[in-house]
Order: C-alpha cells, then sequence, then structure tokens
C-alpha cells in the first residue's frame, strides 16, 4: 500500500484550465490526472483487442467484478450487491421503472430532489395512476426529529414508494435518513435513496443504512471519470428489478429469487451490466479514483474543504444578511447552498463567469435565489476571496 504524499499545490494534480476559478465541482466533478491516466489506459486496451474486452465470457466480466470488488469494499457491502452503471439518473430510472406501482398508490418524497428524478417519478405515475406526495421540511433544517416527523406525518396506508436524496443536489443538505428508512422497512414500504453526491462526500455503509435500492455517482466527489456510477440493491428485492434494456445479460429467470445470471454473476448483476457494446473505461477506473484518495490521504484534504466552504458561506451571510438553509450539522460537508437577495440568477451566473471567470451555479429554488459552493482539493482561499469579492459587487444589496 502507498503512502500518503503531501503535496504543496493540490490543483496541479487535475486538468482544471487554470484561468477559470472552478467551485462547481458537485455538478460534474473534476478527474485527477493519475485517474485520467487509467481511464485512458482502459480505453487503449479496449481497442487493442475490442473483442476479448467486451466478450463477458472472456475479459469484460473479470474487469466489471474486480472494480465492484473495489467500490463494495468503500460503501460496506457486497460486490454482489452493486451494478456499474453511468449515472445516478440511469440507476434510479431502472428501479423507478422496475417496481409495480397501481392505481391509488402513493409515492412519498420531499421538494428538495433532483428536478430530472422528479420528473423520472412524474412519468412513472402517469404510467400507473400512482401519486406524487411531497412532504414539507421547514427551513432551516437544525433539528433530526422535525425532519424525521415530517416524513412519518405524511405516510398513509397508501404509500408504496420512499423517495429521499441523502445529500440534496440543490439545497445540498445532509438529510438525516436513517430513523425514516427503518421506518419504511417496519411498514413495508419500499425505499430508494439518490446518493448522488454522497460517496467520496460522507462515509457510506449500504448494508447498515438500510435502503432498499441506492443509487450513487462515483464521477463527483470520488472522483473517477464521467460516466461511472453504481446501483445498490437489497439483496431479497433483486429479483424484482428489470433492466431499461434487453439484451445478453438477462435470462428467462432474471426475475426469480437468488437466480443466476449467464455469465456467473447474480441475475441482477448480468442483466444490467452485460448491455451490448458499451465503453466500461470510466467503471474501470473507479479502483484508481479509490487509490488516488488514499495516497493523498484525501479525508484530510476534505476537511478542510469543509472549514473552507463554511467559513466562506459565512462570509456571503454577513454580505447578504439572510439566515442560512441549515446549521453545521446537516449542511453537505464539501457543498452549501447559500441563500441571496432577490436577482436574475441566470444573469448571475454569467457575469461570474464571463467577467470574474468563477464557474459556480445560480439558480432559483421554490422562491429563493440561491448559489451553490462546492470547495474540493484543488481549491484555495484566493478562490473563496474572488467568490465573495464578486458578490459584495455584484448584489442587490439595501
Amino acid at each position: 500500500m502507498k503512502k500518503s504524499v503531501a503535496v504543496n499545490n493540490l490543483g496541479e494534480l487535475f486538468q482544471l484550465d487554470p484561468a477559470v476559478t472552478f467551485l462547481n465541482h458537485g455538478s460534474f466533478g473534476a478527474c485527477p490526472r493519475s485517474v485520467f491516466a487509467a481511464y485512458q489506459y482502459w480505453q487503449a486496451k479496449l481497442e487493442r483487442q475490442p473483442v476479448a474486452f467486451l466478450d463477458p465470457n472472456r475479459d469484460f466480466s473479470d474487469n466489471m467484478r474486480h472494480a465492484r470488488r473495489a467500490l463494495a469494499g468503500e460503501l460496506g457491502t457486497n460486490a454482489e450487491n452493486l451494478v456499474g452503471l453511468t449515472n445516478a439518473t440511469q440507476s434510479l430510472n431502472i428501479v423507478a421503472q422496475s417496481l409495480f406501482l397501481r392505481q391509488g398508490d402513493e409515492i412519498l418524497t420531499t421538494e428538495h430532489e433532483y428536478a430530472a428524478l422528479e420528473k423520472v417519478w412524474t412519468y412513472v405515475a402517469r404510467r400507473s395512476g400512482a401519486r406524487i406526495v411531497v412532504a414539507k421540511m421547514s427551513l432551516p433544517l437544525t433539528d433530526e426529529t422535525n425532519f424525521t416527523q415530517s416524513i412519518l406525518n405524511a405516510i398513509t396506508e397508501r404509500t408504496r414508494v420512499l423517495f429521499l436524496s441523502q445529500i440534496s443536489s440543490a439545497t445540498a443538505l445532509l438529510l438525516p435518513i436513517a430513523a425514516v428508512l427503518q421506518a419504511a422497512r417496519q411498514r413495508g414500504i419500499y425505499s430508494i435513496v439518490d446518493g448522488a453526491h454522497a460517496p467520496g462526500q460522507i462515509p457510506i455503509d449500504l448494508d447498515a443504512l438500510g435502503a432498499d435500492f441506492y443509487a450513487g455517482n462515483c464521477h463527483k466527489w470520488l472522483m473517477a471519470p464521467k460516466g461511472s456510477a453504481f446501483l445498490y440493491v437489497r439483496p431479497e428485492l433483486q429479483h424484482l428489478i428489470s433492466p431499461l434494456v434487453i439484451s445478453h445479460g438477462w435470462s428467462e429467470t432474471a426475475n426469480s429469487a437468488n437466480s443466476s445470471g449467464p455469465f456467473g454473476n447474480s441475475s441482477f448483476v448480468d442483466s444490467l451490466e452485460v448491455q451490448g457494446t458499451r465503453d466500461p473505461s470510466a467503471w474501470l477506473s473507479v479502483p484508481a479514483a479509490i487509490a488516488f484518495r488514499r495516497q493523498y490521504s484525501w479525508d484530510d484534504v476534505a476537511l478542510n474543504c469543509q472549514t473552507l466552504a463554511q467559513e466562506t458561506a459565512q462570509r456571503i451571510a454577513q454580505i447578504t444578511r439572510l439566515a442560512p438553509l441549515s446549521s453545521h450539522e446537516f449542511c453537505a460537508p464539501q457543498m452549501v447552498a447559500i441563500p441571496l437577495p432577490d436577482c436574475d440568477t441566470v444573469e448571475l451566473q454569467r457575469v461570474l463567469l464571463d467577467k470574474y471567470s468563477i464557474e459556480i451555479p445560480c439558480y432559483r429554488w421554490q422562491n429563493r435565489c440561491l448559489v451553490r459552493l462546492s470547495v474540493q482539493g484543488y481549491n484555495t482561499r484566493q478562490h473563496m476571496d474572488a467568490l465573495v469579492n464578486a458578490l459584495r459587487e455584484l448584489l442587490p444589496l439595501s
């Protein structure tokens, strides 16, 4: 095992344009140079012998299994409970469209979910006749009990699905979901977690968490190449999952409990993993991303990033005099959505990039104007100063 390495300027480990202050790691992440090199290695290997590389009976299944095992070790589960996919939205589509919902069934969620997934559930509800119930959370989020009660109060005898983010995208809240997941299990409600922002930002123990279904991205805070994500399904429920595309990995026993797939994995893994021609290089680079984090003691780096993110949010709050969306306990460690005074957020984002060379998302959510700050190891205090000074100049302050 490699020893951790000290680097004076962590920005040198990445390929980001030095002319841009990149404060938007939460959207697509940034891949370290060494991890990107591993990605190119796999792509080159694919091109050298594409038949052997893509044949599930030759190299493909073994390579995919190696990556699943490496990630499973980080996520507190068994490799047969994971499958490598392209992104969390794809993963959650598979789950949402696999469940057999009926007229009058209820899908319970919150107003803090990712917009693309809101559309997924709208689509599923329209096809099935189910209805979406949105539990309202009071802000600022400062108490776990209030969050838990807001979810429990919205559960009815018709609730079939509970869909929650572990870290919300728009509001960057770290939601205390463990208690409501347990309550859902006790009531026979399927629990589905959008963990797009969680891997690499918070510790995850999937088996202990207790979600029935969990999707996460590896290309955000884990810093793997774009297009690497996973779907976790509790073993007892894997027979419920059907692929969106039927291909060579599917078999007639695919929806039978504890069935085996045609390529030596569980039918759950084979039916989703073997999808015809695909370039799995991003997924196969996940072990390199895990090794990178260990080599550079990234847990310590992340703690420094968390401090910088919270300090910067406080500095902006001193300018705007607006309260935060949560207490420190319920804010994502390296990502914070900061309230702004009423403004044209589209224009603000454009000016921040065009005039100040700052890449950061600004948007409206539930009639609030927000700027979402992401802080990763390549960011510096000077980057934070640039943002604070730009907002001081641009915001309409009273």
